[in-house]
């Protein structure tokens, strides 16, 4: 019996179902009865993370408790959360629940120290940036981070929510040259891992068929720890 997988969603809906939909597709299952039960709880009512750790937006952990704690009634053995800016604020989330959240940032961390990689360019939201998770749990496994020119940083904001977050989503409206631009930049510089650090980013470099081998996912990452947590096998 696999154990129930909760979904503490909805940062966005579309980066919710990618993570359900990667998990399905990297479970070695040849029936239903083989893939791994998920509970999910699409809460679009959470308040912006980047926006509250700027300060200029209400906290976002009253409404991801919420979530936590229906899904833990509901009957998940564990809980994911599909936001990388949303890890900023597990632990308050932990504090009041009795079930475990798996890390996102600390597995994919773990991957890359894993594969060697000394040097990796964090894509991120300004939250996530200011945050500093992924500069302490990188760092902690002896990785060194470089984060885009601030110029850079507008660009990769305008795709998360401009375009993404706001449905636009075919191939030609979005900014694909400035894209590869920034990232060719970031390697210039020494990244050997291209980190796509907010789940919308994926889908965004997936449309515009800009991944390659120095692209690393943590929605798949997640999705694969979630997998083992869950007692399944890895497709």
């Amino acid at each position: 019996m696999h154990k129930t997988i909760g979904i503490l969603g909805g940062m966005g809906p579309a980066a919710t179902a990618d993570l359900m939909n990667k998990i399905i597709e990297r479970t070695d299952a040849a029936c239903d009865q083989e893939h791994i039960p998920m509970i999910i709880d699409s809460n679009t009512r959470i308040p912006d993370r980047t926006a509250a750790i700027k300060g200029e937006g209400p906290s976002p952990v009253s409404e991801m408790l919420k979530s936590a704690k229906r899904l833990e009634a509901a009957g998940a053995d564990f809980l994911i959360i599909p936001c990388n800016t949303a890890h900023h604020f597990i632990r308050d989330i932990e504090s009041d629940i009795s079930i475990p959240i798996l890390d996102m940032m600390l597995e994919t961390a773990n991957l890359l120290q894993r594969r060697g990689v000394g040097c990796a360019a964090v894509l991120a939201t300004e939250g996530t940036y200011l945050s500093k998770r992924y500069d302490r749990v990188l760092g902690e496994k002896g990785i060194e981070v470089i984060n885009p020119t601030p110029a850079e940083q507008e660009v990769l904001m305008s795709l998360i929510y401009d375009y993404i977050k706001s449905g636009i989503t075919e191939a030609r409206s979005l900014p694909r040259d400035q894209i590869k631009a920034l990232t060719s930049d970031l390697k210039s510089r020494g990244a050997q891992a291209i980190l796509m650090a907010c789940t919308e980013l994926p889908l965004a470099f997936a449309i515009m068929d800009l991944i390659d081998d120095s692209c690393v996912d943590p929605t798949a990452v997640l999705a694969e720890a979630a997998i083992r947590e869950a007692g399944a096998r890895i497709r």
